[in-house]
């Protein structure tokens, strides 16, 4: 899978003035509605059909002819490192079924700075979606989308360069402000996240994605929420929807996991010399 706009593709060598004035022009381009061809109540719980198991029980498979053909392809995007390395990964799933996993392992050119994560991790993630030959019809990633200075965070960039649906799941709040206070919140609750002075070309509370809280226990040390965002082709309380049933039951959404886990299986290969 390769860009539909290469015009987009970051550039780790720009200037920081180069690198923002792209964001801007890629929020720009962006488009935070539901511009997509599949039934958002079909992107639901991924357990292993004919197991009855959890889902972190399927097996890779070429994805023979079921009834989870009509399902849609739902991507997770993660990745881990090796010293000034990065293991982008993409795991795609149907249902409850694993079809396709690509990876690859790129040179990392710049440090992280904050707001500019695209242009240290996109080139890497853009290079495994290369990989594929499949054609998601849902993205997730690890990483924000419209919660964003400039509203274009990793998900919202790779999403419009690639041109797919795409969501963010990031782990804190890079800028916005929660509509109401977020600790201590019972799962399934969520606020949404308003723009404020930090967050550029949105009007001032304007609704830019949601802190959920997607995991709580009554009995542990609380769980800090999610914080979910548009990036590409998703409307603000659909990419909410969607990852909080991907959740299902854990914190993080179930592509994202899946991802992480991958990242990790093929650092360790590649560390071992495999």
């Amino acid at each position: 899978m390769n860009p539909a706009r290469p015009a987009f593709v970051p550039d780790a060598s720009a200037t920081r003035e180069e690198m923002e004035s792209l964001q801007r022009e890629v929020a720009a381009v962006a488009t935070w509605a539901d511009e997509f061809d599949f039934d958002p109540a079909a992107v639901g719980p991924l357990r292993d059909s004919g197991s009855g198991g959890d889902s972190r029980q399927a097996t890779l498979s070429p994805g023979s002819p079921s009834a989870e053909s009509s399902l849609p392809l739902v991507a997770g995007v993660d990745q881990a490192f090796l010293d000034d390395r990065a293991v982008s990964v993409v795991v795609v799933r149907r249902g409850g079924t694993v079809i396709e996993r690509a990876h690859t392992v790129t040179d990392l050119e710049i440090p992280y700075i904050p707001g500019l994560l695209a242009f240290r991790e996109g080139g890497p993630i853009l290079a495994a979606f290369a990989e594929l030959t499949c054609d998601p019809d849902l993205v997730v990633f690890d990483g924000s989308g419209r919660i964003h200075y400039r509203q274009a965070g990793l998900a919202t960039h790779i999403g419009v360069t690639l041109d797919i649906p795409s969501v963010g799941v990031a782990k804190g709040l890079l800028c916005g402000t929660p509509e109401a206070d977020v600790d201590g919140r019972p799962e399934g609750w969520r606020t949404p996240i308003l723009a404020d002075d930090d967050v550029e070309n949105a009007e001032p509370g304007e609704r830019i994605g949601h802190a959920l809280q997607s995991r709580q226990y009554d009995s542990r040390p609380i769980v800090n929420p999610i914080y979910v965002s548009p990036g590409h082709r998703v409307a603000v309380d659909t990419a909410t929807d969607l990852v909080e049933r991907l959740c299902d039951g854990y914190k993080l959404p179930e592509p994202t996991r899946l991802a992480d886990a991958y990242a990790d299986e093929v650092k360790r290969d590649v560390a071992s010399g495999g």
